[in-house]
């Protein structure tokens, strides 16, 4: 049957295992199979970003970008385009729903296991429902095999079956995949994370010898430590959106932006007016940074 049996996403520099579809086949050839995408997901890093293994019955195709893989098992009968449909479309959802960091992070397989259940969702659309259904363009996807064509591989290939063991020294090019990085830091930004630094600096000492002395009488202005304490800790993290990509970055800095407000009108009288607006003011400035700062490479066209 003319089908997707396996998927997992995998990160590319070691090749460990980040999500994977949980259904297992437990015949003789797909387990021979697993064991050789497992050793060619050690040596993605050598290899183009996109490339086929082709088998007698079954084919393994990989798709790289940045700092992440995906792979699948598919029969060898399965289209090649509708493949790297499948696989174009696992990576944005997994790139939408992580972010770089927590992924070099990542230090045990398995780390993003919850992702298993949009892995078998698209997997499912794939493999039972028309290619019309697919939001990967079938156009897109055959215009650039046919200009970039995928790397052909042999399941056979004694350095695929060594690749764990060798280091997988296979004589094929190196080409980095695009990373999600972010656009160059401006000089208005920067004049926002020193702003947002001073501001957070502010909050923690104010917060500190507030508690000291709340704390030795009658805990009377707890409220108050906290809304210092909040500012500090929503200063930290408005740098961190700036500085480095996230999943739902408009949401998070609008809860801090907001954060940040409410706390400064509440310690109205701690704090003057002049003192708020300048606060409020950083808040503003490192907001509109965070959100005018996109990523660098634009994402694959998924019709979403």
């Amino acid at each position: 049957m003319s089908m997707i049996f396996f998927a997992c996403v995998v990160r590319v520099r070691d090749g460990l295992p980040l999500s994977a579809s949980t259904d297992f086949h437990f015949n003789q050839d797909f387990l021979e199979c697993r064991k050789k995408l497992k050793a060619l997901s050690s040596v993605l890093a050598r290899y183009p970003s996109r490339g086929t293994a082709k088998g007698r019955d079954l084919s393994i195709h990989f798709l790289s970008s940045g700092e992440i893989a995906c792979m699948a098992i598919c029969s060898s009968s399965y289209s090649t385009i509708m493949a790297f449909c499948f696989l174009e479309e696992l990576q944005w959802a997994f790139a939408a729903s992580y972010d770089t960091t927590s992924i070099n992070l990542a230090s045990r397989p398995y780390a993003f296991l919850e992702f298993d259940n949009a892995i078998q969702k698209v997997k499912h659309r794939f493999n039972y429902m028309s290619g019309s259904a697919t939001k990967v363009s079938w156009e897109k996807v055959e215009e650039e095999l046919r200009l970039q064509p995928p790397v052909q591989l042999k399941l056979e290939d004694a350095e695929l079956m060594n690749g764990m063991a060798n280091g997988g020294h296979a004589g094929v090019h190196v080409e980095v995949a695009p990373a999600y990085r972010m656009q160059r830091v401006t000089p208005l930004g920067i004049l926002s994370l020193v702003l947002n630094i001073m501001c957070g600096a502010l909050n923690l000492i104010r917060g500190v010898h507030l508690a000291e002395h709340s704390f030795q009488e009658d805990y009377e202005g707890i409220g108050n430590v906290v809304a210092f304490f909040l500012p500090f800790l929503a200063c930290v993290f408005q740098c961190y959106l700036y500085l480095y990509y996230s999943s739902t970055r408009k949401v998070k800095t609008f809860v801090l932006f907001f954060s940040v407000c409410l706390c400064n009108i509440y310690l109205y009288g701690l704090r003057n007016l002049w003192q708020i607006a300048f606060h409020i003011g950083v808040a503003s400035l490192s907001s509109y940074q965070i959100l005018t700062r996109q990523l660098m490479e634009k994402q694959p066209d998924c019709g979403v």
